[in-house]
């Protein structure tokens, strides 16, 4: 007895990518809720995260999202990206981040990967993903790179 392929979209390789596609992650607002249950991941308890009056205390509006809370906004298992190489996917390699503008309980986060290198090997290449995360006033909360290791088409 086999299991029919439970595949929500069609397997993609290395060779299969171009320079500039977008792959958007969804929308979300970090609510205090969000930020407890970062708190309780990370055991961060720095007051500036989860104190609102020392947050006000120190002019700032609400409590402000460690830059990890930011960073996992852009995790690509949020979005299509790793259902498309579930064939191909050999390593989730490199990752690196800007922090350029803070994030509040409050706001919503627009994360997307756009290709924007493609480093041929023999068999594999490196995917090379430009992170962005904005805001809901359209501005610049993050800006990184990931790169992931894929197989390239298989020979027939």
């Amino acid at each position: 007895m086999s299991a029919l392929p439970h595949e929500l979209c069609p397997q993609r390789y290395f060779d299969d990518f171009t320079v500039g596609e977008r792959f958007n992650i969804p929308s979300r607002t970090m609510t205090e809720a969000l930020f407890a249950a970062f708190q309780l991941a990370s055991g961060d308890n720095h007051p500036v995260h989860y104190d609102v009056e020392y947050c006000r205390a120190h002019g700032m509006p609400h409590m402000l999202a460690h830059g990890y809370q930011v960073l996992i906004q852009s995790a690509a298992g949020a979005g299509l990206f790793p259902h498309m190489v579930e064939a191909s996917l050999k390593a989730f390699i490199e990752q690196s981040s800007r922090f350029i503008n803070p994030v509040f309980v409050g706001d919503t986060l627009y994360p997307s990967l756009t290709v924007s290198e493609l480093i041929p090997g023999r068999t594999t290449g490196v995917l090379v993903m430009r992170s962005l995360i904005t805001n809901q006033r359209q501005e610049t909360v993050l800006e990184g790179e990931q790169r992931y290791l894929l197989r390239k088409t298989p020979q027939t």
